[in-house]
């Protein structure tokens, strides 16, 4: 629901911020006061056109911003939109149930959108609106004219959300299992060639014996053995200078024995020194092992050029196993040696599936035959369910409207088999099928139209056919009060806020008077902003605002703002006569005694 409205620079508003409440939410005001620039802001703010001509004489940028109320559903339609582009947490609830909505634009036509802080095309902003709010009037762009959602409409009339739901998960299930059928059809002669291929490599990388690691072992024995010469000449500097000495060199074992003989006959005589004499002892011990470890390391220092190709050789193999089988490793990715044996792995688990392949695919297509079965049966429980709704959500419409001032006006809901050269959608051909029409698609077999006729003698027509804004408006108000026991119920209904321009066109009256109560009745179970001019249905306003034009600093400025007590007796007794006498004070007193505070239950 829309808690608060921020309007800047917009039209003649220089700049406004009201706050709404739930309920029916009637707007007032005298011709010209800038009513339907409200709703003009509120259709941007919803993500409709505009250009440089809404921008306020003299700025360069309007801006309209919103702060939503979003129920708290996990899983909603709503959720799942804003889960999807990351712009809320996974569950898709704001964490304080408040969703900020902002969109500006410049003389340019440039212009930039927010849902809270992330940046959204014009038509995701749309997208997302249209899912919190229903706008009805003569230019705007209603849900009610996509027949896409008279199926909604009519499921939630029947209670058939949650089988549609179930249904189209099924039909997504069949899908699925359809395309794993499709992608496991290859001929037995390309099957039996990969397989060829696969046990190829697999023979091959089990024949070269690898041990993980191997490539690296091999890099630094053969980096030993081509730089034996200068190898042979470190250790042998080593030995020379460690242990042996020679001429007047003095090598260091010699030294650090005599040291420590030294530094033993010292601790004997004095015992402070005991610490450090063993320090100087452990060295003594680890200086001869040392040394012993130069000598054979020296004694066993051999040049093999056998051994230098064997390894050459072997290095090659691995690396042309390697560019075969082992994709190009990334930092920190699997050795050489790991990445053929993963691969080896891969390859025999690909054998054993190419294997069972046609045992895979019986079991497929037995499980595509049964769920296919499943679907058909269930779509045909749709059909009938649907139909015999369809027959009681006409009768009720059609009785509505009649209060609603259109007496000769027909409304019906045609069901048709879906046609798949119609829709050109993924739809399914059942397997035993009644005709060759029977299509079914992601919610079922039909397609689903509400039909109209405002006057008696006419024939019905789609309701995208209907030119006058304000029988659209009744037709919506129609379908929402048919809807309201399904709507207070559901737990993720559709749009919560409801927007009328022009219910009120061209009626007075009783007429009126049922209007008043059919929005007031909506009203208790969804969120509804209602633009009139008349008194009676003003008087049912759960809030009442009030839109004002006035002078400040010499522009014209439109403002609007909640009225109550005795200032909502002086406005609904302005909308009776024009003006604020005794006779029209009373008139008010007596509407807002009678509509003021009831509740409806029609």
């Amino acid at each position: 629901m829309l808690l608060e409205l921020t309007v800047r620079n917009y039209a003649l508003v220089d700049s406004l911020s009201v706050s709404f409440d739930r309920g029916l939410n009637i707007i007032t005001g005298e011709t010209g006061a800038g009513k339907s620039i409200i709703v003009g802001a509120l259709s941007f703010l919803l993500g409709a056109k505009a250009d440089g001509d809404v921008i306020r004489a003299g700025c360069e940028e309007a801006s309209v911003s919103a702060v939503l109320g979003i129920p708290p559903i996990p899983g909603s339609e709503l959720a799942c939109w804003l889960a999807e582009r990351d712009i809320v947490p996974e569950t898709g609830i704001p964490e304080d149930g408040e969703l900020i909505v902002r969109r500006s634009l410049r003389r340019n036509g440039r212009g930039s959108i927010f849902i809270q802080n992330t940046p959204v095309s014009r038509s995701d902003l749309a997208d997302c609106m249209a899912l919190i709010f229903d706008l009805h009037g003569q230019h705007a762009h209603e849900s009610l004219l996509r027949p896409a959602n008279h199926r909604k409409y009519l499921d939630r009339f029947a209670v058939l959300e949650d089988e549609a739901v179930a249904f189209n998960a099924l039909f997504r299930e069949l899908q699925d299992k359809r395309k794993r059928a499709e992608s496991a059809v290859i001929s037995e002669k390309e099957r039996q060639a990969r397989r060829e291929i696969l046990q190829f490599a697999v023979e091959e990388i089990e024949k070269a014996a690898l041990k993980p690691g191997e490539s690296r072992e091999l890099e630094a024995e053969s980096s030993r053995l081509v730089s034996f010469e200068k190898l042979a000449g470190h250790i042998e500097s080593a030995c020379e200078n460690f242990c042996e000495g020679g001429g007047a060199q003095i090598a260091a074992l010699p030294l650090i024995r005599k040291t420590h003989s030294a530094a033993g006959a010292a601790a004997a005589l004095d015992t402070g020194l005991s610490a450090l004499a063993n320090r100087v002892s452990d060295l003594f011990y680890e200086a001869e092992d040392i040394a012993q470890e130069l000598k054979t390391y020296r004694a066993n220092l051999s040049f093999n050029p056998e051994r230098l190709e064997q390894v050459e050789e072997r290095l090659a193999f691995i690396n042309k196993l390697k560019k075969k089988y082992a994709a190009a490793p990334a930092e920190g990715a699997l050795s050489s040696e790991d990445a053929i044996l993963a691969y080896k792995t891969e390859a025999e688990t690909e054998i054993d599936a190419l294997s069972r392949t046609e045992e895979n695919r019986e079991a497929l297509k037995k499980e595509i035959t049964a769920l296919e079965k499943t679907i058909f049966e269930k779509a045909k429980s749709l059909s009938a369910k649907r139909a015999a709704a369809g027959v009681d959500l006409s009768r009720r419409i059609s009785a509505i409207l009649t209060r609603l001032g259109m007496p000769g006006a027909r409304f019906s809901v045609r069901l048709e088999p879906k046609n798949s050269a119609e829709t050109g959608g993924p739809e399914l051909l059942p397997p035993e099928r009644p005709s060759a029409n029977f299509v079914i698609g992601p919610y079922g077999a039909d397609d689903v139209e509400f039909l109209f006729s405002a006057n008696a003698g006419e024939g019905e027509r789609e309701l995208a056919r209907i030119a006058s804004g304000g029988e659209l408006s009744r037709v919506m108000l129609a379908i929402k009060t048919a809807l309201v026991p399904a709507e207070s119920s559901a737990a993720d209904a559709s749009a919560d806020t409801l927007i009328f321009d022009e219910v009120d066109t061209g009626i007075g009256g009783e007429v009126a008077i049922a209007v008043g109560d059919y929005l007031a009745q909506i009203g208790e179970v969804k969120q509804i902003f209602c633009v009139t001019h008349l008194a009676v249905i003003a008087s049912k306003a759960h809030n009442h605002l009030k839109v004002e034009k006035k002078e400040q600093n010499g522009r014209t400025i439109t403002q609007i703002r909640p009225v109550r007590a005795e200032e909502r007796r002086e406005e609904i007794a302005r909308m009776l006569s024009g003006d604020i006498s005794d006779a029209a004070l009373v008139h008010a007193d007596e509407l807002l005694e009678k509509y003021g505070s009831r509740r409806y239950n029609l």
